[in-house]
């Protein structure tokens, strides 16, 4: 066995099923895998992983052991961990700390075990991993030859450090490519979120007033399976072509402060901060329902709401209610936390099986890269290509290519009408 820390290494049995059903729906990644076992493109390099931790990304990290790789990996969100997943990672000798229910002191200090195996290479879901590196481990930044972000919050900061010449080694943002955010983040996240709803609440969706704030590509994907599921569907946006965009989609758009007297059931969708604030939750309807599927818990302003509130409870797992002084309940679910994760299992894996073999393709393109500035960096087109190439072949999809003829024309300058 590896290095290790989890809640319960007698729980390996029950992960391996999961990472066993994940791989069988993930065709993509195991393609990769058996080159991987091949070739050894990552063979004695240290990758320092921080994701959540579930059986998706346990498909990639046993994808990326095979290619040669010494991962280390620790959960991105405290409430995402499937502690049986990371026993079958710890049993089969990954260097392993996560656990569902960490506090944030114990959610960094598995940050920093992680950090103790040097890598070479890190990925990460958030940018914490990476912030850690460069505010209090900056001994290890001459070791790291790059490292790649998975999500759209993570590459915002990244983008923010490298813009104010802080970023020290170079980020390839996974999370841009097209095969990832147009797949994971709309149809992974708008499933996924509409999943852990249902599993906190067990409502009806079908006539509730669903509130996406934020029409990016996760609130759009959020706001279509609402919608599919009969829901009345509105959006708020801060953004006029998102805003202009889900209009034409043919959604209802205002502001949040509007929505707030009418919504029955909340989505923040931003990667921004105190979305729903304590002025719009004075002007909610009694029984209303708040979830997040932005990364980070700040999206709900929950001090603000703590303050409201004589009291809360418990009420059903992943759902919280707040008995505010005025008599009305407002319920909060998975700690306003990605609902999609803590309330549910995270995106199917046939999605998940896009993101991470970007994410084991990227690995592989920095390791063989000569260096690169310390730049954030779009995944290279033949991978996202190569990506959707491969799924569509393990989906028995066939497309067409583009005759002589055609590709000349294309790229002539000099063809017209006639």
């Amino acid at each position: 066995m590896g290095d290790y820390k989890i809640k319960d290494i007698t729980l390996a049995d029950k992960g391996e099923l999961l990472i066993e059903w994940a791989s069988d729906h993930m065709p993509v990644l195991s393609q990769i895998r058996e080159r991987f076992s091949r070739e050894k493109p990552l063979d004695n390099v240290k990758i320092g992983a921080c994701l959540h931790a579930t059986k998706e990304t346990a498909v990639l990290v046993r994808a990326l052991e095979a290619g040669g790789a010494q991962v280390s990996l620790c959960g991105s969100n405290p409430l995402s961990t499937q502690d049986e997943v990371v026993a079958a990672l710890a049993e089969n000798g990954t260097n392993v700390y996560a656990w569902r229910g960490q506090t944030t002191e114990e959610y960094y200090w598995c940050i920093n075990k992680v950090l103790e195996c040097r890598p070479a290479l890190t990925m990460d879901d958030g940018a914490d991993l990476v912030s850690t590196i460069h505010s209090k481990r900056t001994d290890l930044l001459t070791n790291i030859k790059g490292g790649s972000e998975e999500t759209t919050t993570g590459v915002i900061r990244l983008r923010a450090m490298a813009v104010e010449k802080a970023l020290k080694y170079p980020i390839v943002a996974v999370n841009d490519a097209y095969t990832k955010h147009l797949f994971d983040n709309r149809y992974g996240t708008g499933q996924s979120t509409i999943d852990g709803i249902l599993r906190a609440t067990s409502v009806l969706l079908a006539g509730k007033r669903f509130v996406v704030c934020g029409y990016g590509w996760v609130g759009r994907g959020i706001a279509i399976r609402a919608k599919g599921m009969g829901a009345d569907v509105i959006v708020t946006e801060v953004n006029p072509l998102r805003a202009l965009e889900a209009v034409m989609d043919g959604f209802r758009v205002m502001p949040i402060k509007e929505a707030s007297k009418v919504g029955d059931i909340f989505v923040t969708a931003t990667g921004n901060i105190n979305v729903i604030s304590g002025e719009h939750i004075r002007l909610m309807k009694n029984g209303t329902i708040l979830a997040n599927s932005g990364h980070f818990n700040v999206e709900i302003n929950i001090p603000a709401l703590e303050k409201m509130a004589n009291s809360k409870k418990l009420v059903r797992d992943n759902m919280e209610e707040y008995k505010l002084r005025d008599g009305r309940s407002i319920y909060l679910l998975a700690e306003g936390r990605l609902v999609n994760l803590a309330a549910a299992e995270g995106h199917p894996s046939e999605v998940m099986d896009l993101s991470f073999a970007d994410q084991a393709l990227v690995a592989e393109y920095l390791w063989k890269s000569e260096r690169l500035e310390p730049q954030v960096y779009r995944v290279p087109e033949e991978i996202d290509s190569m990506v959707a190439a491969l799924k569509l072949k393990s989906m028995g999809v066939e497309i067409d290519n583009l005759t002589e003829e055609q590709e000349k024309y294309i790229k002539s300058w000099r063809e017209g009408t006639t």
